[in-house]
């Protein structure tokens, strides 16, 4: 996801991206490069599960991290940069230690559900609204090998889903109604012509 932080506030007429200094904006954009956009297979493929748990495995999570990071985006997984593994890194704190699930399985997801606008790195300048639990447990591994099990609400919750999702190639067009999909083609159509990406609402 990317800069999800305020996926829920209404858009000001002066987005974020307009506020980022040009050393931040340059940052950003070439970590963006790395992502898979739009139209990838890749984002449509299902993950593979890690088995080997190395320094390899160490390397592509701290890349992963920075990348999100740069990008200002508050969650990342492997396929978006074209990495068939189930990891998925997030930070929805900015003073928060990186969140690492490698092959997260949602065990639980609570009753209680919530509409909120999101966005996504993969799919630049496209906000829309998704309905998720508020509550999930997740059970995965460090990258280490060592097993977590994870009980998260409100954004947290929602940025492992989208994630998930990503890793079992779902998007979230295919999460949200018919014309909100019809409206996210078109703003990306537009992005993609020229303009540049704008910073979604909750970028995960």
């Amino acid at each position: 996801m990317a800069s999800e932080q305020q996926t829920a506030a209404p858009e000001a007429a002066e987005t974020p991206q307009d506020r980022l200094d040009p050393e931040t904006r340059a940052r950003r954009e070439a970590a963006l490069r790395h992502v898979r956009k739009y139209g990838d297979p890749v984002l449509r493929s299902r993950a593979r599960a890690v088995e080997v748990f190395d320094g390899a495995l160490a390397d592509e999570v701290r890349r992963m991290g920075e990348l999100m990071d740069q990008a200002l985006g508050i969650g990342l997984a492997a396929t978006q940069l074209g990495v068939m593994h189930r990891v998925l890194v997030y930070r929805v704190d900015p003073e928060a230690p990186l969140g690492v699930l490698v092959n997260p399985e949602i065990e639980w997801s609570g009753d209680e559900v919530e509409t909120m606008e999101e966005g996504c790195l993969s799919l630049p300048g496209v906000g829309v609204e998704v309905e998720r639990p508020v509550r999930v447990r997740v059970r995965a591994q460090d990258e280490h090998g060592a097993a977590l099990v994870v009980e998260a609400s409100g954004l947290e919750a929602r940025v492992i889903q989208h994630e998930v999702d990503h890793l079992d190639g779902v998007l979230i067009l295919d999460r949200t109604s018919r014309d909100q999909r019809k409206q996210a083609m078109r703003a990306m159509r537009e992005t993609m012509a020229g303009h540049p990406p704008p910073e979604p609402p909750a970028t995960i």
